[in-house]
């Protein structure tokens, strides 16, 4: 029997899934690990790129912060932020993640409001909105599929990137992982192991499927026409 097949089998034990730490208490520690994680990025990464994109300045600073976050790795960070007064556990997987979730949250935020269509701008502004009205009612609004867009790309990038916290004892279904390279590959081991990941895979795909269809159901049919016709339009960073 190959680890593949052992994977199977063991995802088949209704006792793998059901024991205290098992599948289900695992699924619930990293969903809970991302939402926290994705929160965090969203309450730095959309207000710094709106803000920016309705200023209409710092496109080029953007675009840096965002690749320089994204170069670093998040393993580094899980194993410098325990050493913080953050400690070990699911504190500094949160922020490690969430530095993680920032890059597109931010970058899809700026690109969203810079695409909106000058004359839309100077329309508004010749109605006697003020710049916080602008912002609220024409672009925000139609930054809307950006912002759902860099949600998506965010969400799947942490809950695939969440099974690391089991290096630092934060829980999750990387637990899973490690307590089957502890078992040993000729113990059985193998089969756990392709078994976390095989849930870890189907988690993230989930997750990017329903975001996807909450992303299309946010979009008016008007803009997706219009991208579907002019397929070089700007389209949202990751």
């Amino acid at each position: 029997m190959n680890y593949f097949q052992e994977g199977f089998v063991w995802l088949n034990d209704p006792l793998n899934w059901t024991n205290p730490g098992g599948l289900f208490d695992r699924l619930q520690e990293h969903l809970l690990i991302s939402l926290w994680a994705v929160l965090l990025g969203c309450a730095i990464g959309w207000p710094l790129g709106i803000w920016l994109g309705h200023r209409g300045r710092g496109g080029g600073a953007v675009l840096t912060f965002a690749n320089l976050t994204l170069a670093i790795p998040t393993l580094a960070l899980l194993t410098i932020l325990p050493l913080t007064p953050l400690g070990f556990g699911q504190p500094p997987v949160v922020v490690a993640l969430a530095v993680f979730a920032v890059p597109p949250l931010l970058a899809n935020a700026y690109t969203g409001l810079r695409q909106i269509d000058p004359e839309t701008r100077e329309a508004a502004r010749g109605m006697g909105l003020s710049g916080g009205q602008l912002l609220r009612r024409v672009e925000l609004p139609l930054s809307v599929p950006y912002l759902a867009a860099g949600l998506r790309t965010a969400a799947v990038q942490v809950v695939a990137t969440a099974a690391l916290a089991a290096f630092v004892n934060g829980g999750g279904l990387g637990e899973i992982i490690s307590a089957g390279f502890g078992i040993g590959m000729s113990n059985g081991g193998g089969g756990q192991i392709v078994a976390g990941g095989i849930v870890v895979a189907l988690l993230a795909l989930l997750v990017e499927a329903v975001l996807a269809g909450v992303q299309r159901l946010v979009t008016p049919a008007a803009l997706r026409t219009d991208r579907h016709r002019r397929p070089t339009a700007a389209a949202p960073a990751g």
